[in-house]
């Protein structure tokens, strides 16, 4: 029977006797791909000897120490270089993806580096249902989401704010779709992403990178890792890039520095500490759109910019993250997390207010070219304290087996913000966006007003139960269940409010041949209502958190003996008690609330996937979306309802499609890759056309030895496109022109 949870003691060294057959047949480069490279206690080389039968039981005890207490994978073939077919993400236990009953993408660490992807939206094409919707915020399967991300699977991102996640330290991406609030809590029903991050290894690795490339990029990195005793291992990174941009006035620095510690302290026991340490200085950062007229064309050429020169974001970030494993028997393990992120990051910066120029209906006119805008100064620092505690058990009853998950999370957020505005009434200068007159306004002059901003504190509770059942061979039923508790405080008005939600999520799973899967899924989420849209309602009661649920059904399939994957998903999503102005209210201080839970919103469609080798040489990840998102209650001449209109849902394309392959040729050392991203008709939050768009990129690798050289080049049409739409005043976010990038690197 096939074992559904971690591996015996017998399997596990089994599985390294394999590993080390296999390491004396294959070259260098063949046994990185063979080995599980994110093993972090792995410590075997290409060198080591088959055990002798005199020496297999000590041998035996040796390398249950070194082995990772999660899996040794051993792959029959060399590449498999997008495929990674095991997850936690959507169980918080390891699970085979052909088991999980809901629809999941591993973006592995392969497909990263392929694409010289350096940040978050790189990557979207790769995602089936996922599209931009402005800085790091997405549309997932219709919903807008810039909240719903974790980092190694818990709450507290650094680049919270207006900066886009960099993924030096990420080791891969995993997106679990649909509702995610039966293990994660409050979030929107789209889906959720989870950042992996790179943890220390006893694989000693040393690379060295350097880049270069279009709008003046330079760069380069450093990654080591690998063991310091036979129980201590380490990890240490550094990362660092500038360039300019296409758009005016605006640039960028990006450093990190990174790493950590793995402590076997027994055979049972392993503690795991990382740090992050994160800067920014992004000039012009707030970059908003370009204008557009009602079919979408660009008003002007992509490279505008409202910002000034002087106009800026700096942001720093430190996490420091703990995570004890341990196994008190083969069968039950607890895993504890602790968490801890300051974000701290001040912006100045310009940005429209509208057209300067009214004709006798009040009525915007852009004949001139005018803006006006307004100038902002921010400041925000977080303090976040993640701590969760899962406990797994693994045991057979009633014929049946049994994986039994309890956990608890704690999430604790404590913001300061200040926030200061100065208008055009108070010495902000106008823009002409047809004959640019930069640096005609000084903001030391403007008179800035200060909105008497404070900041809040949130305290985000949970505690979650699921069982993973298995029948038989075929079937098998994952269940769960979440209580949540949230509380909320304004700290300068003294305003709290506290409320609660019980999620559950049930998946059954039929698996007639090992190649092949059915699974039927059903799964509910919440979201709280913004602590400021909790102000603004004065009436007897609080607005009560935004729900939804989703209707899953899917196929999954394995061919060519496991060489690639398709996923073929269908959902319906139905969100209630969206929250909308009340018709009612005048404004007024008559006690009648500003809000009301008025909306509901239904979002239904399909996705299909492909990743893996559809031959020895050639590499593919490929996908296809289909979303329809429409408003079954709303409310007219709502200053929401663009956003919640039937016909101009915003940034929710009907049609997604994307495509990465990859050929190698052997007998050069090389590989060449194509892709490809199609986003189709979109619409503004102010209900402007966004035109569809395809892109075409390409990259180039070769190697020497141990010295790599790629080059990538993006936008090879530079096709003049918009990502998504914003709002009418602000235009739609331009996408990137033609970028060529080359990357060199070398591992000592």
């Amino acid at each position: 029977m096939r074992s559904r949870w971690g591996h015996s003691v017998k399997t596990r060294f089994a599985y390294s006797l394999i590993a080390l057959a296999l390491a004396q047949h294959q070259s260098a480069f063949a046994a990185e791909t063979v080995l599980d490279k994110e093993a972090p206690q792995q410590t075997l080389s290409t060198s080591s000897p088959v055990p002798s039968s005199a020496s297999t039981q000590s041998a035996a005890n040796e390398e249950i120490k070194l082995a990772a207490p999660e899996r040794i994978a051993v792959h029959g073939r060399a590449m498999q270089m997008y495929v990674d077919k095991e997850t936690t993400v959507g169980t918080k236990t390891a699970i085979n993806v052909m088991e999980l009953p809901q629809s999941v993408q591993v973006l592995t660490e392969q497909l990263i580096v392929d694409q010289a992807a350096r940040n978050i939206t790189d990557l979207y094409r790769s995602i089936a249902g996922v599209s931009e919707f402005s800085y790091s915020g997405v549309t997932f399967r219709g919903f807008r989401d810039d909240a719903n991300v974790f980092y190694d699977g818990v709450r507290g991102d650094p680049y919270s704010g207006f900066s886009v996640p960099q993924l030096f330290n990420v080791q891969r991406v995993e997106v679990l779709k649909g509702p995610a609030s039966a293990l994660y809590g409050g979030g929107e029903p789209g889906g959720m992403i989870n950042y992996v991050t790179k943890k220390p290894t006893f694989v000693e690795s040393k690379e060295l990178t350097l880049s270069t490339g279009s709008e003046d990029m330079m760069g380069g990195s450093l990654d080591l890792t690998g063991g310091l005793t036979n129980n201590l291992a380490y990890r240490f990174g550094a990362y660092y890039q500038q360039e300019d941009s296409f758009r005016n006035n605006a640039d960028s620095q990006n450093a990190e520095v990174a790493g950590g510690l793995l402590y076997e302290i027994s055979d049972a026991t392993k503690l795991t500490t990382t740090f992050d340490i994160i800067k920014q200085d992004l000039g012009g950062n707030r970059l908003r759109g370009v204008p557009v007229d009602n079919d979408g064309n660009f008003l002007v050429a992509p490279s505008y910019n409202a910002n000034e020169k002087s106009d800026f974001q700096k942001m720093d970030a430190l996490v420091l993250q703990s995570i004890l494993d341990h196994q008190f028997t083969d069968n039950f393990s607890v895993k504890t997390q602790i968490r801890y992120l300051n974000n701290d990051s001040t912006q100045q910066y310009h940005e429209s207010r509208g057209w300067a120029t009214l004709d006798a209906n009040k009525k915007p006119i852009m004949g001139d070219g005018t803006i006006k805008r307004e100038y902002r100064v921010q400041a925000r620092a977080n303090d976040e304290i993640s701590l969760t505690n899962d406990f797994v058990y693994a045991f057979d009853a009633l014929g049946f087996e049994h994986e039994f998950l309890f956990g608890g999370d704690y999430h604790y957020v404590e913001t300061e913000y200040s926030y200061m505005l100065a208008t055009d009434k108070t010495g902000v200068g106008n823009l002409n966006i047809f004959d640019l007159n930069y640096g005609e306004t000084d903001p030391s002059t403007y008179t800035l007003q200060d909105k008497n901003t404070d900041g809040t504190r949130a305290n985000r509770y949970g505690v979650y139960v699921q069982e993973h059942l298995h029948f038989n061979e075929q079937w098998s039923l994952i269940a769960g269940l979440r209580f949540s508790q949230f509380d909320d405080y304004d700290k300068k008005t003294g305003f709290s409010f506290s409320d609660n939600a019980i999620t559950p999520r049930a998946g059954l799973n039929y698996r007639p041949i090992d190649s092949m899967s059915f699974y039927l899924n059903y799964s509910e989420s919440f979201n709280p209502a913004s602590l400021t849209n909790q102000a603004e309602d004065i009436g007897d009661g609080f607005l009560d958190p935004e729900t939804g649920n989703q209707i899953e059904l899917g196929m999954k399939n394995e061919w060519l003996d496991g060489q690639f994957m398709t996923t073929l998903a269908v959902y319906r999503i139905e969100k209630q008690n969206v929250a909308q102005a009340n018709p009612l209210n005048t404004g007024d201080d008559d006690g009648i609330p500003a809000l009301l839970n008025l909306g509901e919103v239904h979002s239904q469609g399909l996705e299909w996937t492909l990743v893996g080798d559809l031959t020895d040489n050639l590499t593919v990840t490929a996908n296809y979306a289909y979303n329809e998102t429409e408003v079954v209650k709303g409310v007219t001449n709502d200053s929401l309802t663009n956003t919640f209109d039937s016909k101009h849902f915003a940034n929710a394309p009907r049609h997604q499609a994307g495509i990465w392959t990859r050929y190698d040729i052997n007998a050069l050392d090389s590989a060449i890759a194509f892709g490809m991203d199609y986003v189709g008709e979109q619409f503004s939050l102010d209900g402007q056309i966004v035109k569809p768009h395809t892109i075409f990129d390409m990259s180039w690798t070769t190697q020497w030895d141990q010295t790599q050289v790629r080059l990538n080049l993006k936008n090879i049409f530079d096709k003049e496109y918009a990502v998504s739409g914003f709002s009418e005043r602000n235009g739609h976010f331009p996408g990137e022109p033609r970028n060529i990038t080359l990357e060199l690197s070398h591992k000592f």
